[in-house]
C-alpha cells in the first residue's frame, strides 16, 4: 500500500447507488467509452464516462444499478462533463462494475 488514509479521509468519499437510465457511445473519448446517465434518487441525475465497452453492451447497462462516487468536482473529458465516478474492479484492462447484490433505492449510501 502506497498511501495510507485515515478513517476521517474515507468518510469524505460519498459512495452512492444509482441506476443507469441512458447509455450513449462516446466517440470523442481517447479510449473506447460510454456516456452514462445515472439516476441517484433524491440526489438527482448525474452523468459519467466509463471505459466499460469490452464487457458491457449499451443494452446490458440500461436499468443496471452501480456504485459511484458522487462528491467529486465535475471533470471535462473531451467534449463531455463527467459529474460522478462509476466504481469498478480492474482485471487486466477490463473493468467489472461494482453493484449491490439486490436492488436498493437509488441514492442509497454505501458504507
Amino acid at each position: 500500500m502506497n498511501n495510507i488514509i485515515t478513517f476521517e479521509d474515507f468518510t469524505k468519499v460519498d459512495l452512492r447507488v444509482g441506476t443507469i437510465i441512458e447509455v450513449n457511445d462516446f466517440p470523442n473519448a481517447r479510449k473506447p467509452a460510454y456516456q452514462l446517465t445515472i439516476d441517484f434518487g433524491d440526489l438527482g441525475v448525474k452523468k459519467s464516462s466509463a471505459q466499460i465497452t469490452t464487457l458491457y453492451t449499451k443494452e446490458d447497462l440500461i436499468k443496471r444499478q452501480i456504485v459511484a462516487v458522487v462528491n467529486f468536482p465535475k471533470k471535462q473529458i473531451a467534449n463531455f462533463m463527467s459529474e460522478c465516478l462509476v466504481m469498478g474492479a480492474v482485471k487486466a484492462s477490463d473493468v467489472f462494475l461494482l453493484h449491490p447484490e439486490a436492488n436498493v433505492e437509488n441514492g442509497s449510501q454505501v458504507s
